[in-house]
C-alpha cells in the first residue's frame, strides 16, 4: 500500500509527541527532524521536504500551539493542513469545453500505464453519462492500437484509429469524428518513449498546436519515485501540462511523487490509479490523501467506492437479512463478490479511521477470498442454506471438492458462526429498549475487519 512506511514513521514521531504533557520548542524541532527524514526516505524531493518541515515548525512553535491544552494534537493538525496544501489543497476537476468535444491529450513515458488509464478515464466519464471516444495516436509501439481497442472494448467505449499513419493527422480526424458522432469527450492516447527525446516532444507539440486540447494530462508511474517528478517537470516545461494522473498508488510505493509533483511543477494531481481494473481510478483529493498518510482513514472515499461499485439493491437486501438474523452461506458468498469489487481488503480497511494500528501487523492474502468462495461452491444448496447440517463426512467432501483441507473448512465454519453470533448480538435490544445498530456503511461488507471473523487476514 502506498505511504505505508511513511505513515508508520510519522505515527511513531507523533506518538512520542503525545506522550509529553507540554511541548517545548526543542520537542517540536526534534519531531520535525524525524518527519523530514521520513519524507526523504519516502523519496520526497529534498527541497520540498525541507520547506515543508520549516513551515510546520514555524507554525507549531507559536504561542497558540505551545500553550494549548493539547499541543501535540495541534501540531498534528498543522501537519495535516500543510500536507493537504503540499498536494494542492483541494481536488482539481477536468475543465470541460463550452462547445463539445472536450479534448483530453494523454502523454507520458512508455510503460507508465498511459493506454490503460486512457480507458479508465473514458469508463469513468461514461458511467457519469458522457459519450467518450478514444483515439489511437500511438503508431510506434507494437500492438499499441490493438491494446487500446481491447481496453476500449472492456470499457464499452468506441476507439477511433487509422492504423500506422501520421499521429497529428489522426488526432485532427478524431476531432472531426467526435463532432460528427456526438462524442462529448475525446481522449487522445499519444505515443510514449523509453525516455524523453526531441522527436517525441516535437510530435506532442504538433498535436497540441493542431487540436488545441482542453486538458493535457501526464500519466506518471509513482513506482519510479523521484524520477516521476523529474519526468513531470520536463513534460511541463515543454507542453505546459494541465494535470497529472499518478498510477500504481495501490502498490508498494514510497509515495514521494504524490507529495512532490504539485510543489515542483505547480500542476495538480487530478487522478490516481489504485489498481489494475478499469474501475480502479479515483479523483485525487489532497485532503483525503493527507488523512490517509496520517492514519486518520478516508471514510468519504470508502462511501463513494461503496456507492459506485456495490449493487445497492443487494446491499439493502443484505442489511435486511442482518436485521432478521437470516444470514447464510449464500449471503457470505455474495459478500465475497461485493468486497472483491472494491479492491484489496487491506486497502479498504486502511480507509477506516483508527484501524491502521490494528492492521499494520496483519498479513492480508486476497487469494483467501477465492479459497473461501471455492469451499462455499463445493457445498450443496441445502448446506449453504443450513450450515448446521455440515457434519464431518460433509466437511471431507467439501474440502476435497475445493482443493482445501478439512481444517480449512472447520475454520470457515467457526468464523461463520462467530459472525452469526455477532449479528445476533448487534440485533438484540439494549437496556433502553432500542435495537443496536449494525456496523458498516449502508450494506458495505464488513466481515473482513479485524475482530469480525478474521477472513482474509492473519497476524504475523
Amino acid at each position: 500500500m502506498a505511504f505505508e512506511g511513511l505513515s508508520e514513521k510519522l505515527g511513531a514521531a507523533f506518538r512520542r509527541l503525545r506522550s509529553k504533557g507540554k511541548l517545548t520548542e526543542d520537542d517540536v524541532k526534534s519531531a520535525m527532524k524525524e518527519v523530514r527524514m521520513a519524507l526523504l526516505e519516502a523519496d520526497v524531493n529534498y527541497k520540498v521536504a525541507k520547506s515543508f518541515t520549516a513551515k510546520v515548525t514555524e507554525r507549531a512553535v507559536g504561542s497558540d500551539v505551545m500553550e494549548s491544552l493539547t499541543p501535540a494534537q495541534m501540531v498534528i493538525k498543522i501537519v495535516n493542513e500543510e500536507l493537504t496544501a503540499l498536494m494542492g489543497s483541494e481536488e482539481t476537476r477536468i475543465s470541460f469545453a463550452s462547445k463539445p468535444p472536450t479534448i483530453i491529450m494523454m502523454c507520458g513515458l512508455q510503460g507508465s500505464g498511459k493506454t490503460t488509464h486512457s480507458a479508465k478515464l473514458a469508463k469513468m466519464y461514461k458511467k457519469q453519462g458522457h459519450r467518450p471516444l478514444l483515439a489511437a495516436c500511438d503508431v510506434y509501439r507494437p500492438a499499441a492500437i490493438e491494446q487500446l481497442k481491447v481496453v476500449g472494448s472492456q470499457a464499452d467505449v468506441p476507439v477511433f484509429e487509422m492504423g500506422q499513419g501520421d499521429p497529428v493527422e489522426i488526432a485532427k480526424k478524431a476531432v472531426s469524428h467526435a463532432k460528427d458522432y456526438g462524442n462529448d469527450i475525446l481522449i487522445l492516447d499519444t505515443a510514449g518513449r523509453l525516455h524523453i527525446d526531441e522527436k517525441l516532444m516535437n510530435e506532442l507539440k504538433d498535436i497540441k498546436a493542431q487540436v488545441s486540447p482542453d486538458e493535457i494530462l501526464l500519466v506518471v508511474d509513482s513506482m519510479t519515485g523521484q524520477d516521476a517528478v523529474n519526468v513531470a517537470q520536463s513534460f511541463d516545461e515543454l507542453l505546459d501540462i494541465s494535470g497529472v494522473i499518478l498510477t500504481k498508488l495501490d502498490g508498494d510505493t514510497r509515495g514521494g511523487a504524490a507529495l512532490s509533483v504539485k510543489a515542483v511543477t505547480g500542476k495538480p494531481i487530478k487522478f490516481a490509479g489504485i489498481g489494475e481494473k478499469l474501475d480502479d481510478l479515483e479523483v485525487f483529493h489532497p485532503d483525503r490523501m493527507a488523512s490517509r498518510i496520517l492514519g486518520m482513514g478516508d471514510v468519504l472515499t470508502l462511501i463513494e467506492d461503496a456507492e459506485s461499485r456495490l449493487d445497492q439493491k443487494k446491499a439493502q437486501e443484505m442489511a435486511k437479512k442482518f436485521q432478521q438474523n437470516k444470514f447464510d452461506m449464500n449471503d457470505l458468498y455474495e459478500q465475497l463478490a461485493q468486497i472483491k469489487k472494491m479492491g484489496s481488503v487491506k486497502n479498504i480497511l486502511s480507509k477506516i479511521p483508527g484501524i491502521n494500528d490494528q492492521i499494520k501487523d496483519m498479513d492480508f492474502d486476497d487469494r483467501q477470498l477465492d479459497r473461501i468462495g471455492a469451499m462455499i461452491s463445493s457445498m450443496t444448496k441445502q448446506e449453504r442454506e443450513e450450515p448446521s447440517i455440515i457434519n464431518p463426512s460433509r466437511k471431507r467432501r467439501i474440502a476435497a471438492g475445493s482443493g482445501m483441507k478439512v481444517e480449512d473448512v472447520n475454520r470457515l465454519m467457526k468464523q461463520f458462526e462467530q459472525m452469526r453470533k455477532f449479528m445476533k448480538n448487534m440485533n438484540s435490544r439494549g437496556k433502553n429498549g432500542k435495537r443496536k445498530r449494525l456496523p458498516g456503511l449502508g450494506g458495505l461488507p464488513f466481515w473482513g475487519m479485524p475482530g469480525m471473523g478474521g477472513f482474509g487476514g492473519k497476524n504475523n
